[in-house]
């Protein structure tokens, strides 16, 4: 079963949820708010798409970190991350597996998972 990794009020996050109830693709969700941020899923994100892809380096959050707060290394991204969840792109699509998405894109949840 999938996992979707995000913050429940975020409008990116509720149109991917929107698209995978309206495709009856079963999922189980993840809040970072209220469940906090998997290290090991955060990791191996991490690992596989770099911190820089992982981070959302447009958000809020990231504007207000002054130089000394921002990670320059994918250690430092975890850390910042397991503190500040609202920094972490969302959603991410886990399959446990091998697909693995970040953000919502119509095109691309359709060709990897409406199969």
């Amino acid at each position: 079963m999938l996992k979707i990794y995000g913050i429940k009020n975020c409008d990116t996050v509720k149109k991917a949820l929107k698209w995978l109830e309206a495709n009856g693709i079963e999922f189980e969700f993840y809040d970072y708010k209220k469940q906090g941020v998997d290290e090991d899923v955060l990791t191996g994100l991490v690992g596989k798409f770099g911190w820089d892809k992982i981070l959302n380096l447009k958000s809020r959050t990231w504007r207000m970190l002054d130089d000394k707060e921002r990670p320059v290394n994918a250690n430092q991204a975890i850390e910042l991350a397991k503190q500040q969840s609202s920094i972490i792109k969302r959603p991410i699509i886990d399959n446990g597996k091998d697909i693995q998405i970040i953000g919502f894109k119509e095109e691309e949840y359709k060709s990897l998972l409406n199969n």
